[in-house]
């Protein structure tokens, strides 16, 4: 089996994060030459390209010089704060994406503060490079303090840089020196993000978020976390509450490209669907037939608002 690397892409809402995805896509030679694919290819609900930012995390996966990239395109913006921290659990690692005037902005802070709380390797990606005023070593340094302020680890601190455009398909070590492509990016991606560990062991997924099918129903989707799940596997189903189902998978998927690709098995560090289980929720744990032993429940933050009511004080009363 090739090596694996779960990335997950977090920025700011319109700082390019769909768009880059776009690139890697096509980079990898995912589509034919002459295949319409149009833009935003992963903004694919309706609502999401109506408003033109993403809302729900969604899984894709590319090759490249033999390794096996996830790519989790995640929500930039912090009212749908659960499905970033459920992403963090598939994720070995993150790809920054700042805009290169903008610079950080407190959408990026909230999702960041997540992925540096979860032990994850980040790669900074200055984007949009190519407009007029961009300022890119000012953004580095905001992004470094940023990561600071955050409480980031030594080795968090030391972030590596890459500069582009997503719009233009080019990225590189210099700013100010346009390549042909975004294959830097992807050889940084292979170099710093972590090789997703091979555990040994019995079955062990925590379901992260869920795909639906009009023919075959809700398709739960999580991260291997131990051992090895197989096509008729009869498994153990630990709920949020320490109850335990028994049950069976039935259809099992790995993500391929834009879509998924029914496998008889799947090993640890992948991250796969699969179907035939009654009643899941997010956080449940599929877990060995025999002896289940189930995950920590993941800690999402509530949705929360809050009103000042006062006394009408206006000179206009």
């Amino acid at each position: 089996m090739s090596e694996i690397r779960n990335i997950a892409i977090i920025a700011h809402v319109d700082h390019g994060k769909t768009t880059l995805v776009d690139k890697i896509l096509h980079q990898c030679n995912l589509f034919r030459e002459n295949q319409a694919t149009g833009e935003l290819i992963l903004d694919n609900n309706d609502l999401e390209r109506e408003r033109g930012i993403t809302i729900l995390a969604k899984n894709v996966s590319v090759k490249y010089k033999g390794t096996k990239i996830n790519i989790i395109d995640t929500p930039g913006h912090a009212d749908f704060g659960g499905e970033v921290e459920r992403v963090m659990n598939m994720a070995d690692g993150v790809i920054l994406l700042v805009d290169a005037f903008e610079g950080p902005m407190p959408q990026t802070r909230f999702v960041l503060q997540k992925a540096i709380a979860a032990g994850k390797k980040a790669i900074l990606v200055i984007n949009k490079v190519d407009k007029p005023n961009c300022r890119p070593e000012e953004v580095h340094d905001n992004v470094f303090d940023l990561f600071f302020n955050l409480d980031a680890t030594e080795d968090q601190l030391n972030f590596p840089t890459v500069y582009g455009s997503s719009k233009q398909g080019w990225m590189g070590p210099d700013w100010k020196t346009p390549t042909a492509d975004i294959t830097h990016l992807l050889d940084v991606i292979i170099g710093n993000i972590p090789t997703a560990p091979k555990r040994e062991g019995t079955l062990q997924i925590q379901i992260t978020s869920l795909d639906y099918s009009s023919f075959i129903g809700r398709i739960a989707v999580g991260r291997i976390f131990r051992g090895v799940i197989k096509e008729n596997m009869p498994v153990s189903v630990v709920k949020r509450d320490g109850k335990i189902q028994k049950s069976r998978i039935k259809e099992l998927f790995v993500f391929e490209g834009l879509g998924k690709m029914k496998v008889s098995e799947a090993e640890t560090g992948d991250i796969c669907a699969f179907t035939g289980i009654e009643g899941f929720e997010i956080g449940d744990t599929v877990a060995d037939f025999e002896n289940p032993e189930g995950m920590p429940t993941m800690s999402i933050d509530e949705p929360t608002m809050s009103m000042l009511f006062t006394i009408n004080n206006s000179i206009f009363w």
